[in-house]
C-alpha cells in the first residue's frame, strides 16, 4: 500500500533531483533515516549513496549534518546540491573569518539544509558550541570505513564521532560506505554504538566493469598505448606518490593526451581547477593520487588505471568503483609487480604494531587478487562477504584462462591443517605446518607434532597459499569475522572431509617474468608486444646506413648505432620529430642524416599497410635533467672537467658517462680545450683515426686494438669529440 509519505518522497526525488524512480535500496534507506532510526548503508561507488542522505536533509526541518573525510569531496557535493537549488554549504579550513561567520548564521537560521564538515573541524570547541544551538535534522557519515582500524583508510579522528554527536543530543545516524569487509563492518556498528541499526547491504557486484592485470613491465608504453586507444574517453590513473602523478601526467601531455595532475601537493585553486577541468571534460585524463574521487560524480569515467600496485583490496575496489558509473563501459586495469607490494611494506614500518599488521594483512590481499587465476570478481565479491557460483566471464582471467590442475589431495591436506590446529591460524602458519617448517610459532604451539606436519614438503608456500585462497573462494574455508586472518572449516568442507571428489584449481599468474604467457596482445603494428624489431626493415636500414657512411666517408656506427636501428625498425618513425624521439638519435642527427631514412621507413610502411611510430612509441618527456644543463653550459664555458666533477659531486668516470649521453643524443660538445691539456696531437690522432676506420665504438675493441698504451678515460674522450665532430 503507497503511503502518502511514499508519495511525498517521489514528488521531491523529481522536483528537486530530477528521478522518477529510486534505485536499489534507496527508498527504504530514506524512510529509514527519515523516521529517525540509525541507519548503516554498504553500498558500492555508482550505486546512489549521496541521495540516501541528502533528500532526506532536504524534507525534514533543520540542518542535516555530513561528515567527510575530503575538502573535495565536500566542494563537489555543495556545488552539485546549490545547482539544484538545495541550500548546502561546508565548514573546513580552506574558509575565512567572515566566510565561517556567514556559514554559522545561515545554519542557525534554518536556511542551510545540509552541512559539510570534517571530523577535524568537528573536534573544535567552538563548532561544538555553535552546532549545538543549531537545529540538527541527522547526522551522516560518510566514508564510515574511515573509522574501524581494519579498514583501508583509517582515521584516527573518526573513532571520536560518536562522542562529538553525544554532545549535539540524541541525534539519528546514517553511517555510509561503499567498501566494508563483515570485519570492518562489526567495527564500525560497535564504535558507532549502532549494532540495533537497520543495515542496507547492496550487491557489492558491479557487472559492466572489467578487471585486468597486466605486469609492471615497459609500464609507460602500455600506458600510452592504451589510453590513445580509448582516445576521447575520460580515465582516472592512480599512483601512489606526488611525484609519480606529476611524472606521468608529463608524460601522457608530451604524448599528445589531455591531462593534468591531482595531488594534495598541490595548491588548493590549482587542484580544484583541475578537478573542474576533468569534470567538464575539457581534459580527457586526471592523474591523481587516491584522494581524487571519492564523491566525484562523473558518470562516464571510461577506465581506471592503477599505475601502482594500490595498499588494498577495499582502495582498489573503491577507486575502481569510479569507472562506468552510468552502467556502461567500464575498464580497470592495474600494473602490478610484487616489488610494489615490499615497497608499500616499508612504508608501513613507523607505524604502531597493530596498524602495521593490519596493513601487512591488505598488502597481502591485495598481492593474493593480483596474482591468483580466479575469476577476479569472485575474488572481490567473496573479499566483502558476497559468494557467488559462477565466474563472470568477464575479466582476464575468465577471458584468458591459466592451466589448471586436479587438487583432491591437496585440498584436503589443507583442510585437515586447518581442523588439526583447531581452526585458530591464518594462510602463513597453515602454509608453514603442511611445508614442515620449524618456525618458533609452529614449534611453540606443538605444530610440529602434529599428523599434517611435513605432508605438504614437496610444494612451497606460494602453493599452498595459492591452494588456500582458491578453497577459500570454493567455500570449503572460511574467514572467522571476529579474529582477523584466522581460517575455519566450513560445512562444505566438513563434509568434503567425510566424502571427498575431484577439485579443479588453476595455477597462479608470476608476474615476475616480463614473458608472461597469457600476454599475446599485439601491437598496432602487427607485431606481438615486447618482441624483435620487423627483421626486413632492420636489414633495409642496416644497407642505407653502410650506404650513406661510404658517401659520408664515415664509419657505419657513426651516421646511427645499430640499436637506434633496431629501435626504427620496432616504431617505424615517419617523420623528423618521429625520428628525433629514437634513442641515440637528436634533430642534429635527423638534419645531417635522416631524410634518406625516414623516406625508405615511410615507402615500407605504405608498402606494407603498417601503423606509424605515432601509434607505438612514447614520447619521452624532456631530460631536463639540472646536471645535464649545467655540464653543457660548463663545457661551453671551457671549465676544467675535474672542477666540474666536484661542483656536482660526480667521479670522473660518471661525469664522462654523462657526456656521452649527451653526445649520443644528438648534442655537438667541443672538449678541445681539456683533451689538448691531457694528450699531445699525436695521441689524439692515432684514436681518432682508429674510430674513423673501426667497424664499431665499442670502447674494448678499442682496447684490444690498440693495445695498453691508451688509458680508457683517453679513448672515451676522444670518440665523443670524434662523435661530436662527425656524427652531431
Amino acid at each position: 500500500m503507497i503511503t502518502e509519505q511514499d508519495t511525498l518522497l517521489k514528488e521531491k526525488l523529481k522536483e528537486v533531483f530530477g528521478y522518477s524512480q529510486f534505485r536499489g535500496n534507496q527508498e527504504s534507506i530514506i524512510q529509514s533515516i527519515s523516521a529517525d532510526h540509525n541507519t548503516f548503508v554498504i553500498m558500492p561507488t555508482g550505486a546512489g549513496k549521496s541521495l540516501c542522505y541528502q533528500l532526506p536533509a532536504v524534507m525534514k526541518p533543520g540542518t542535516a549534518i555530513v561528515i567527510s573525510p575530503l575538502i573535495a569531496l565536500m566542494k563537489n557535493q555543495v556545488d552539485q546540491l546549490n545547482v539544484l537549488n538545495v541550500k548546502a554549504q561546508f565548514l573546513n579550513s580552506t574558509l575565512s573569518k567572515a566566510e565561517i561567520t556567514k556559514v554559522r548564521r545561515d545554519v542557525l537560521s534554518g536556511e542551510t539544509k545540509l552541512l559539510y564538515v570534517a571530523p577535524e573541524s568537528l573536534t573544535k570547541e567552538e563548532n561544538i558550541a555553535f552546532l549545538q544551538k543549531a537545529n540538527i535534522s541527522f547526522v551522516a557519515i560518510d566514508e564510515a570505513h574511515c573509522i574501524s582500524e581494519w579498514g583501508h583508510d583509517f582515521r584516527p579522528e573518526y573513532r571520536k564521532i560518536k562522542t562529538i554527536i553525544d554532545n549535539l543530543g540524541n541525534l539519528p545516524i546514517i553511517a555510509l560506505t561503499a567498501t566494508a569487509t563483515p570485519k570492518v563492518q562489526t567495527d564500525i556498528q560497535r564504535n558507532l554504538q549502532m549494532e540495533e541499526a537497520a543495515l542496507y547491504k547492496s550487491s557489492f557486484n558491479r557487472k559492466n566493469l572489467y578487471y585486468e592485470i597486466r605486469p609492471k613491465i615497459d609500464t609507460k608504453k602500455q600506458l600510452i598505448k592504451y589510453v590513445k586507444a580509448h582516445k576521447g574517453k575520460s580515465g582516472i590513473v592512480y599512483c601512489l606518490s606526488r611525484k609519480k602523478v606529476e611524472e606521468i601526467a608529463q608524460l601522457l601531455l608530451v604524448n599528445d593526451i589531455k591531462a593534468l595532475p591531482y595531488h594534495a601537493g598541490l595548491d588548493s585553486h590549482i587542484r580544484m581547477a583541475n578537478q573542474d577541468a576533468f569534470l567538464n571534460e575539457d581534459v580527457d585524463v586526471i592523474v591523481a593520487t587516491i584522494a581524487f574521487g571519492m564523491g566525484i560524480d562523473k558518470p562516464d569515467v571510461r577506465f581506471v588505471i592503477h599505475y601502482d600496485t594500490p595498499k588494498s583490496l577495499e582502495g582498489y575496489y573503491q577507486e575502481t568503483g569510479r569507472a562506468g558509473r552510468d552502467g556502461l563501459e567500464g575498464n580497470c586495469v592495474m600494473f602490478y609487480s610484487y616489488d610494489d607490494i615490499i615497497k608499500l611494506d616499508k612504508f608501513n614500518k613507523d607505524k604502531q604494531v597493530t596498524e602495521r599488521e593490519n596493513a601487512k594483512h591488505l598488502l597481502q590481499e591485495m598481492a593474493s587478487y593480483a596474482e591468483s587465476s580466479v575469476c577476479r570478481r569472485r575474488q572481490l565479491l567473496h573479499y566483502f562477504g558476497e559468494h557467488v557460483n559462477q565466474d563472470c566471464g568477464f575479466c582476464d582471467n575468465c577471458l584468458k584462462p591459466r592451466e589448471k590442475f586436479e587438487a583432491q589431495e591437496h585440498v584436503m591436506m589443507a583442510i585437515q591443517a586447518a581442523l588439526q590446529t583447531n581452526q585458530r591460524f591464518d594462510m602463513a602458519h597453515l602454509s608453514d605446518v603442511l611445508r614442515g617448517l620449524e618456525n618458533q610459532y609452529v614449534i611453540s604451539y606443538g605444530h610440529n607434532k602434529l599428523p599434517i606436519y611435513g605432508k605438504g614438503a614437496a610444494k612451497d608456500g606460494a602453493y599452498w597459499n595459492s591452494v588456500i585462497r582458491q578453497i577459500l573462494l570454493h567455500d570449503f574455508l572460511e574467514k572467522d569475522i571476529e579474529n582477523y586472518g584466522v581460517l575455519k572449516v566450513s560445512e562444505k568442507g566438513m563434509d568434503f572431509t567425510e566424502n571427498p571428489y575431484p577439485v579443479t584449481l588453476a595455477r597462479d599468474h608470476d608476474f615476475s617474468t616480463a614473458a608472461d604467457d597469457e600476454d599475446n596482445e599485439n601491437d598496432p603494428s602487427g607485431h606481438p608486444a615486447g618482441k624483435a624489431c620487423d627483421p626486413v626493415l632492420f636489414e633495409l636500414l642496416k644497407a642505407l646506413q653502410r650506404k650513406v657512411a661510404k658517401e659520408k666517408k664515415l664509419p657505419p656506427y657513426a651516421v646511427f648505432q645499430e640499436p637506434s636501428l633496431e629501435e626504427m625498425a620496432t616504431t617505424y618513425p615517419t617523420s623528423k620529430e618521429d625520428l628525433s624521439r629514437i634513442n641515440g638519435v637528436g634533430m642534429g642527427k635527423v638534419e645531417k642524416f635522416g631524410r634518406p631514412f625516414i623516406e625508405l621507413i615511410g615507402k615500407y610502411v605504405d608498402e606494407n599497410d603498417i601503423a606509424t611510430a605515432t601509434e607505438v612509441v612514447v614520447k619521452s618527456t624532456a631530460n631536463k635533467s639540472k646536471a645535464k644543463i649545467s655540464i653543457i653550459q660548463q663545457i661551453d664555458r671551457k671549465v676544467n672537467l675535474e672542477d666540474i666533477t666536484e661542483a656536482l659531486d660526480l667521479s670522473m668516470a660518471d661525469l664522462i658517462r654523462e657526456i656521452e649521453h649527451i653526445c649520443y643524443s644528438g648534442t655537438r660538445l667541443n672538449l678541445d680545450y681539456y683533451i689538448d691539456n691531457l694528450m699531445d696531437e699525436e695521441r689524439q690522432d692515432e684514436i681518432y683515426d682508429y674510430f674513423m676506420t673501426a667497424e664499431t665504438d665499442n670502447i674494448q675493441a678499442a682496447v684490444q686494438m690498440l693495445g695498453d698504451d691508451y688509458s680508457e678515460e683517453e679513448l672515451r674522450l676522444i670518440r665523443i669529440k670524434f662523435l661530436s665532430e662527425v656524427a652531431n
